[in-house]
């Protein structure tokens, strides 16, 4: 029995709406259970990182200076450019991730999060991107987030989505609190794929007929692990890799290229990170009598 669309209507970051009519029928679909997208989420599914808008969200409420933000996002951006992701800065990130989090209960995070989805993240969802997993969706595929941010956030952007949820860095939590260490590593480079892998095993999936999206180069081993990788707003070196291997290749930036350079990007999320911590134990001091 055919279905109807409800009006379903999104605004990209150009302003550009698309929608479905209401009288649109979509034909019968059979759900394939094997079958599943994982969608990186900085530069792919939105314009510049979650950390980052997360983080300019807490700057607007007074956690740490807009000068503080400006500062380190001018570093994580200095970070990109000059191609120093190696163990060395990864561990740096890893710190700045678990300062970021100690104290912190979850409630409070994903409260912040929502919020912040509301105000800065939903104004820079691809809409292309977006467009991309509602297919699945519609195809009754699962749709995964797989992001280095911290798992609560990615779990608060994919329910405002209406994706099935989220994988991300899990940092250990005790009594609701975060204790400041991580659970495994950042979901970061191999530890995507692995845990993509991991997440085929529990559920069932065929990775064969499963689809991976990114911008990085950095997602490679996630891309190279499904049978349909996608290149969504291509760094360079993955736009190379993507030709080369007669991978899918989706633009939606409009010639806007070096949006990366004045949006943080996953990269360096740690460094971000880092500025967050920062300011809150700035702010922890100033409250402290």
């Amino acid at each position: 029995m055919a279905r109807t669309r409800k009006v379903t209507v999104s605004t990209d970051v150009h302003g550009h709406t698309a929608g479905w009519s209401e009288t649109e029928q979509a034909p019968p679909v059979t759900p394939d259970p094997t079958a599943a997208a994982f969608f990186d989420v900085d530069n792919t599914m939105m314009q510049g990182a979650s950390i980052y808008w997360f983080a300019r969200g807490l700057a607007a409420r007074k956690y740490f200076t807009t000068g503080d933000l400006a500062r380190f996002a001018w570093q994580q951006a200095k970070f990109r450019l000059l191609a120093t992701e190696h163990a060395g800065d990864m561990s740096q990130a890893k710190e700045a991730a678990l300062a970021f989090i100690n104290g912190w209960r979850v409630e409070d995070v994903e409260r912040l999060a929502d919020e912040i989805f509301d105000e800065l993240m939903a104004p820079r969802i691809w809409t292309g991107t977006r467009k991309l997993a509602q297919r699945h969706l519609d195809r009754g595929e699962r749709v995964w987030l797989v992001s280095a941010a911290p798992v609560e956030i990615g779990r608060v952007i994919a329910a405002r989505l209406g994706l099935t949820g989220a994988i991300g860095t899990v940092a250990q939590v005790v009594d609701g609190a975060y204790t400041g260490r991580l659970v495994g590593d950042l979901m970061h480079g191999p530890a995507k794929a692995e845990a993509v892998t991991q997440l085929a095993a529990v559920e069932g999936l065929d990775l064969t007929r499963c689809a991976a999206y990114s911008d990085s180069a950095n997602d490679l081993p996630m891309l190279s692990t499904v049978g349909h990788p996608v290149a969504i707003n291509p760094d360079a070196a993955l736009l190379r890799q993507a030709r080369e291997r007669g991978w899918d290749v989706r633009d939606f930036r409009t010639g806007r290229r070096a949006v990366k350079i004045a949006v943080p990007s996953t990269a360096a999320a740690g460094l971000v990170a880092g500025a967050v911590s920062a300011g809150l134990a700035l702010h922890r001091r100033r409250r402290t009598p």
